[in-house]
């Protein structure tokens, strides 16, 4: 192995059903942190994963175990065939985040099973107590866009890349940025298919009960270096780890400016482990031609090379 690697996980919404399915069948490691998984939410997880519905996989208490599980089964067989795998960082987008910290040995995996789970109940029981909803806004400035944001009483969600920022809120204030996009020098306004307004102030109730849970969980210092979403640098000691997991809920995704602090650390091959390959996506837009894979079964895990 020539190179050091950066591990990215993805983001609730990267989620599709049949989401490591072939894991589970071709790899026995696989096919192990699946059926611990059940067991620890004491629901068969992997069967909502393997076969759907859809709707049942969406649903937020579901979908962020779900990544977080499937991520974990990436990196498993990742390390099994290449058992001297460097792992120079890690960062994980808003849920992915905590997935980063398991791989780092922050918390065991069955401990961070149980705080995404609850953080995706917590999250989702915010989403049906308030009307929310989010935006992104293509091809308009940062302070663009928060200037608008500020003028209709949102918050900015996630800064994914040049050009690309997400609003969170409620309707009545995402309707009035979509209407007001065009006169702020934004190019498109664009709601989201979304449950709620996540990482927004609709979601301090989830953020207060997950908070709890975390100063309950034992944490310990990563192996190597986890950026974090809230500061967009790495962070390490347990309790700014606590700090900043429960602030990002209601808080910035500052995913663009995270990334490119790893490039710019010199950082040359990064891995995205999970469905969809948004993570890459993005990064083409934040440093273009940046070395991203996206591992996300059997087929790309055969055919990676490092």
């Amino acid at each position: 192995m020539s190179k050091n690697v950066v591990l990215l996980f993805a983001g609730q919404g990267a989620q599709s059903v049949g989401m490591g399915k072939d894991l589970a069948a071709t790899y026995p490691r696989a096919a192990a942190l699946f059926k611990k998984a059940d067991e620890v939410l004491g629901f068969s997880l992997s069967e909502v994963m393997f076969e759907g519905p859809i709707e049942e996989l969406t649903r937020t208490s579901r979908c962020q175990p779900a990544l977080y599980v499937h991520g974990l089964a990436c990196l498993e067989v990742l390390r099994e065939k290449f058992p001297d795998l460097r792992i120079a960082a890690a960062a994980g987008l808003s849920l992915g985040e905590f997935t980063a910290h398991a791989a780092a040995g922050t918390f065991d995996f069955a401990s961070g099973l149980e705080l995404v789970a609850r953080r995706g109940r917590f999250m989702e029981e915010a989403c049906e107590a308030t009307a929310g909803s989010m935006a992104a806004m293509i091809g308009g400035e940062e302070e663009a866009v928060r200037a608008l944001a500020a003028k209709v009483g949102v918050d900015v969600a996630n800064l994914n890349s040049p050009g690309q920022i997400v609003l969170s809120g409620s309707k009545e204030g995402i309707a009035a940025a979509l209407a007001g996009a065009k006169d702020a020098g934004i190019r498109m306004g664009k709601e989201l298919t979304v449950a709620g307004a996540y990482h927004s102030r609709l979601m301090q109730d989830a953020q207060d009960k997950l908070a709890v849970v975390l100063e309950n969980t034992e944490i310990r210092s990563p192996r190597f270096p986890v950026v974090c979403n809230f500061e967009a640098r790495p962070v390490s000691a347990p309790d700014e780890i606590r700090r900043t997991l429960a602030s990002q809920v209601t808080g910035s995704v500052r995913w663009s400016e995270s990334m490119a602090r790893l490039v710019d650390e010199g950082q040359e091959l990064f891995l995205e482990l999970g469905p969809g390959g948004v993570l890459a996506g993005l990064m083409g837009r934040i440093r273009k031609g940046t070395d991203v894979r996206v591992v996300d079964g059997v087929e790309a895990l055969e055919k990676l090379e490092i």
